[in-house]
Formats: structure tokens, C-alpha cells, sequence
């Protein structure tokens, strides 16, 4: 069965300049299909192309944001559609398993996660790939692949190694325990906690949209960036990404607003 036979995976609603994106399969916990991770990757193709939208938002329908890989489902698969994911793309490096959460840290937006329930295996891969998680306090997290003898092979390990030292990205990797959400924050894996998570997204989303939305796109990717690499490469990216700022129109009407006391009013993100 295809997933254009079923309820969709992904619902995407774009109010004004910020798009929700949700998981939806919450009789199944968020749990991952492959149909899930194509419509997570077609959603990202999508949203990339769209310069109106200034952030992005993903949460889970119900009680869980994401439970992690649906193993009966993948297992009902045929052999040859997991063969395919599986196949690594020569252009981008990913397959399709780590391309469906990738793709999210490619945006030029900021992505924000909010989460409840459950993070776990996959779902905390997916809200790795994020730039910020605003969490409830109980929700609970882990990298649940160690309980199947497995590694996390969705991109996880690296924002994991960005975000917390090298000693608690191997306790929480190897051992596969389950942390609270006010854990998580605790260890850097998590923005804010709160028994409303949306209220921290929306004050965020409020500052990032008061910003232009080409100073906000090359920040994140400078930032993502300067994580890998050599220092004399990330000055340089510092300097060409500044350049392009001085030649985009938001930057003249941030300066603009900003002699006059105004709020301004930015168009479309040019930056890519």
C-alpha cells in the first residue's frame, strides 16, 4: 500500500510567516514508517522553496512527539523499498533515512521542535535536527537504539556532539537510558522546559521574526558551519556571508527602521 492510500504522515499549515509541520500518526505514537520519513523529506523540499516562511515548527499529534522507527510497519516493507532508502545519495551523502531529518537542519528558516510524550530513537534524532526543542518537563527522551543493539544512524550523532560533551553523548548513546525532559535540558539537549512548551517556542519565534529573514537564515547556517572545519574557513564564511548581508534589501530596511524607531517590515528571504 502507498502512501497516497493512507491518512497523510505529514500535515503541514502555514499561518503568515511561520509553517507547523506535524507528525501524524498518533495512534502509533508518531512512531516512523517509510512513508512518514518520505513525506518528513518531500515537507523540507517544500519549505525550502518557500521564502515567505520566516520559522518552522514541528510537533506530534497527540501524546507523543515521535516514539521512534516503527519496526513492525518497516518490517511489512518490501526488501526493495528499504534497499532504497538505504542507498546513500552520491550528491548529498545522505540516504534516505538520515536525508528525512537532515533536511530539516539544511533549512535556510530556524526549525523548532516542540515536544511531549515521547523522544525517543528516531524522534530525538528528528528534534536533534532542529535548531531549538522546547520540551515538557516529564517528557521522555532517550537514544533508545542502544536497547535493539543498534547505533543512532538518522544524522543523530552529530548535532548530539555538538550539543553536549563527548562523555554524555557516549552515556546516552551506549547505555540507551531514558532521561526526563528537565534532564534534557540539564545535559544542553533542550532549549526550554515548560508545562506549555508553545508559550517558549512562540516568544522565540516572536524575537526571530522581528529579525530579517536573510541575517536569520545566514546565521544558522554560519553557525552550523563553523561546528566542522577549519577556524580559517569559518572566518572566511564570516566574511562573504557578511558581504551578502550589506547587498540584501532587509538589511537596508533593518537599518532604516532602526534610525527612525520603527518596527520594520521585511519582504521575502533572498538568502539561500
Amino acid at each position: 500500500m502507498t502512501s497516497s492510500s493512507k491518512a497523510p504522515r505529514v500535515i503541514t499549515e502555514i499561518e503568515g510567516p511561520v509553517a507547523r509541520v506535524w507528525l501524524n500518526r498518533p495512534d502509533k505514537l508518531n512512531g516512523l514508517d517509510l512513508d512518514m520519513m518520505e513525506q518528513l523529506t518531500a515537507a523540507a523540499k517544500a519549505l525550502r522553496a518557500n521564502t515567505a516562511v520566516r520559522v518552522v515548527v514541528i510537533e506530534g499529534r497527540g501524546d507523543s512527539f515521535c516514539a521512534g522507527l516503527d519496526f513492525a510497519a518497516t518490517a511489512k516493507e518490501s526488501k526493495l523499498r528499504i534497499a532504497r532508502m538505504a542507498l546513500p545519495n552520491p550528491f548529498r551523502g545522505t540516504n534516505g533515512f538520515q536525508e528525512c531529518f537532515w533536511a530539516w537542519r539544511n533549512l535556510p528558516m530556524p526549525v523548532i521542535a516542540i515536544t511531549r510524550g515521547h523522544v525517543l530513537g528516531g524522534g530525538i534524532q528528528l528534534a536533534l535536527a532542529c535548531d531549538f526543542r522546547f520540551s515538557t518537563p516529564d517528557c521522555r527522551w532517550s537514544v533508545l537504539e542502544a536497547k535493539w543493539g543498534l547505533i543512532p544512524d538518522m544524522t543523530g550523532t552529530i548535532p548530539l556532539g555538538e550539543l553536549v560533551g563527548v562523555d554524555v553523548a557516549k552515556r546516552l548513546t551506549m547505555t540507551g537510558e531514558i532521561i526526563s525532559g528537565e534532564q534534557a535540558q540539564a545535559y544542553g539537549l533542550v532549549t526550554g522546559v515548560d508545562a506549555a512548551p508553545e508559550k517558549l517556542a512562540q516568544e522565540l519565534i516572536d524575537a526571530i521574526i522581528a529579525r530579517s529573514p536573510d541575517s536569520v537564515a545566514a546565521s544558522k547556517r554560519l553557525l552550523n558551519l563553523a561546528q566542522h572545519g577549519s577556524i580559517r574557513s569559518a572566518f572566511s564564511r564570516e566574511r562573504w556571508f557578511q558581504l551578502a548581508m550589506f547587498r540584501t534589501k532587509n538589511a537596508t530596511i533593518s537599518r532604516q527602521a532602526g534610525m527612525k524607531g520603527e518596527s520594520p517590515k521585511f519582504g521575502p528571504r533572498v538568502f539561500k
